[in-house]
Protein backbone atom coordinates (compact mmCIF):
# COMPACT_ATOMS: atom_id res chain seq x y z
CA UNK A 1 0.00 0.00 0.00
CA UNK A 2 2.79 2.34 0.71
CA UNK A 3 4.61 1.49 -2.81
CA UNK A 4 1.15 3.00 -4.29
CA UNK A 5 0.81 5.75 -1.97
CA UNK A 6 4.73 7.17 -3.20
CA UNK A 7 3.51 6.26 -7.09
CA UNK A 8 0.64 8.80 -6.79
CA UNK A 9 2.46 11.49 -4.50
CA UNK A 10 5.22 11.61 -7.02
CA UNK A 11 3.45 12.43 -10.18
CA UNK A 12 4.27 15.25 -12.21
CA UNK A 13 2.53 17.88 -11.12
CA UNK A 14 2.96 17.31 -7.60
CA UNK A 15 -1.07 16.65 -7.08
CA UNK A 16 -2.01 16.34 -3.12
CA UNK A 17 -3.69 13.66 -2.55
CA UNK A 18 -3.60 13.69 1.35
CA UNK A 19 -4.63 16.26 3.31
CA UNK A 20 -1.20 17.81 5.04
CA UNK A 21 -3.51 19.10 7.94
CA UNK A 22 -5.49 15.95 9.25
CA UNK A 23 -4.87 12.93 6.36
CA UNK A 24 -7.89 12.64 4.64
CA UNK A 25 -8.44 12.34 1.27
CA UNK A 26 -7.95 15.44 -1.40
CA UNK A 27 -10.81 15.80 -4.26
CA UNK A 28 -10.47 16.92 -7.58
CA UNK A 29 -12.58 20.52 -7.82
CA UNK A 30 -11.11 21.63 -10.62
CA UNK A 31 -8.40 23.73 -12.44
CA UNK A 32 -5.59 22.24 -10.28
CA UNK A 33 -7.53 22.67 -6.75
CA UNK A 34 -8.61 20.31 -4.60
CA UNK A 35 -10.23 20.47 -1.26
CA UNK A 36 -9.72 17.83 1.76
CA UNK A 37 -13.19 15.74 1.80
CA UNK A 38 -12.58 15.85 6.05
CA UNK A 39 -11.70 19.30 7.16
CA UNK A 40 -12.05 21.12 3.84
CA UNK A 41 -8.50 22.23 3.81
CA UNK A 42 -7.80 23.75 -0.14
CA UNK A 43 -4.54 22.85 -1.80
CA UNK A 44 -3.52 23.33 -5.08
CA UNK A 45 -1.40 21.09 -7.83
CA UNK A 46 1.63 22.97 -9.45
CA UNK A 47 -0.81 23.78 -12.58
CA UNK A 48 -3.23 25.49 -9.99
CA UNK A 49 -0.50 27.23 -8.51
CA UNK A 50 0.95 28.82 -11.47
CA UNK A 51 -2.31 29.83 -12.98
CA UNK A 52 -3.24 31.68 -9.80
CA UNK A 53 0.18 33.64 -9.56
CA UNK A 54 -0.55 34.10 -13.77
CA UNK A 55 -4.07 35.37 -12.63
CA UNK A 56 -3.33 37.78 -10.58
CA UNK A 57 0.60 38.81 -11.87
CA UNK A 58 -0.13 39.03 -16.16
CA UNK A 59 3.32 39.22 -18.23
CA UNK A 60 4.99 37.51 -15.57
CA UNK A 61 8.20 35.66 -16.74
CA UNK A 62 8.97 31.92 -15.61
CA UNK A 63 11.73 32.81 -13.44
CA UNK A 64 9.32 34.95 -11.21
CA UNK A 65 6.95 32.25 -11.11
CA UNK A 66 9.16 29.81 -9.56
CA UNK A 67 10.47 32.03 -6.99
CA UNK A 68 6.90 33.26 -6.48
CA UNK A 69 5.21 29.78 -5.97
CA UNK A 70 8.09 26.98 -5.97
CA UNK A 71 7.27 25.15 -9.26
CA UNK A 72 10.11 24.54 -11.61
CA UNK A 73 10.81 26.36 -15.02
CA UNK A 74 11.07 22.69 -16.17
CA UNK A 75 7.35 22.03 -15.14
CA UNK A 76 6.19 25.45 -16.40
CA UNK A 77 7.45 24.99 -20.03
CA UNK A 78 5.44 21.28 -19.92
CA UNK A 79 2.78 23.05 -18.91
CA UNK A 80 2.98 25.54 -21.95
CA UNK A 81 3.86 22.12 -24.07
CA UNK A 82 0.76 20.28 -23.33
CA UNK A 83 -1.03 23.25 -24.02
CA UNK A 84 -2.67 23.90 -20.44
CA UNK A 85 -0.87 27.41 -20.51
CA UNK A 86 0.04 30.25 -22.60
CA UNK A 87 2.85 32.96 -23.49
CA UNK A 88 1.25 36.28 -22.79
CA UNK A 89 0.90 38.46 -26.14
CA UNK A 90 3.42 40.77 -26.58
CA UNK A 91 5.78 39.09 -24.00
CA UNK A 92 9.40 38.78 -25.03
CA UNK A 93 9.46 34.75 -24.62
CA UNK A 94 7.97 32.76 -26.84
CA UNK A 95 8.04 29.07 -27.81
CA UNK A 96 8.99 27.48 -30.74
CA UNK A 97 7.03 24.82 -32.99
CA UNK A 98 9.10 21.72 -32.54
CA UNK A 99 8.95 21.27 -36.75
CA UNK A 100 9.27 24.23 -38.45
CA UNK A 101 10.80 26.91 -35.86
CA UNK A 102 8.18 29.51 -35.99
CA UNK A 103 6.90 30.96 -32.72
CA UNK A 104 3.93 29.60 -30.72
CA UNK A 105 2.33 30.48 -27.93
CA UNK A 106 1.44 27.38 -26.36
CA UNK A 107 1.42 23.94 -27.21
CA UNK A 108 4.18 21.88 -29.53
CA UNK A 109 3.57 22.81 -33.08
CA UNK A 110 2.43 25.86 -34.53
CA UNK A 111 -1.33 25.94 -36.48
CA UNK A 112 0.18 24.85 -39.63
CA UNK A 113 2.20 21.94 -38.62
CA UNK A 114 -0.64 20.34 -36.40
CA UNK A 115 -2.66 20.36 -39.21
CA UNK A 116 0.27 18.27 -41.35
CA UNK A 117 1.03 16.16 -38.20
CA UNK A 118 -2.91 15.21 -37.76
CA UNK A 119 -3.02 14.46 -41.50
CA UNK A 120 -0.73 12.63 -41.26
CA UNK A 121 -2.08 10.80 -38.31
CA UNK A 122 -5.20 10.14 -40.40
CA UNK A 123 -3.57 8.83 -43.09
CA UNK A 124 -1.63 6.12 -41.13
CA UNK A 125 -4.85 5.00 -39.63
CA UNK A 126 -6.42 4.86 -42.92
CA UNK A 127 -3.72 2.57 -43.99
CA UNK A 128 -3.78 0.35 -40.90
CA UNK A 129 -7.80 0.15 -41.51
CA UNK A 130 -7.60 -0.97 -45.00
CA UNK A 131 -4.82 -3.28 -43.98
CA UNK A 132 -6.71 -4.95 -42.31
CA UNK A 133 -10.10 -5.16 -44.08
CA UNK A 134 -7.61 -6.59 -46.32
CA UNK A 135 -6.68 -9.21 -43.90
CA UNK A 136 -9.99 -10.10 -42.94
CA UNK A 137 -11.36 -11.04 -46.41
CA UNK A 138 -8.32 -13.08 -47.19
CA UNK A 139 -9.19 -16.76 -48.53
CA UNK A 140 -12.98 -15.93 -48.86
CA UNK A 141 -14.30 -16.22 -52.10
CA UNK A 142 -15.51 -13.25 -54.06
CA UNK A 143 -18.99 -13.67 -53.16
CA UNK A 144 -18.57 -13.95 -49.19
CA UNK A 145 -19.67 -17.89 -49.19
CA UNK A 146 -17.60 -19.96 -46.32
CA UNK A 147 -16.51 -23.12 -46.13
CA UNK A 148 -16.31 -23.04 -49.83
CA UNK A 149 -13.38 -24.60 -51.56
CA UNK A 150 -11.11 -21.40 -52.37
CA UNK A 151 -9.06 -22.90 -55.56
CA UNK A 152 -10.38 -25.39 -57.98
CA UNK A 153 -7.93 -27.71 -59.57
CA UNK A 154 -8.45 -27.80 -63.42
CA UNK A 155 -7.85 -31.32 -64.47
CA UNK A 156 -8.38 -30.64 -67.95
Amino acid sequence: MERIASLIQTDLYHVPCVCEKCGGVMIFQGIGEYHCEDCGTVAFDDYGKVRGYIEEHRGANAMEIENAVGVSQRTIRQLLREGRLEVAEGSRTFLHCELCGKPVRSGKFCPDCETKAHRSLEEKQREMLNKVKNMQGFGLNETGDEGQKRFVRDNG
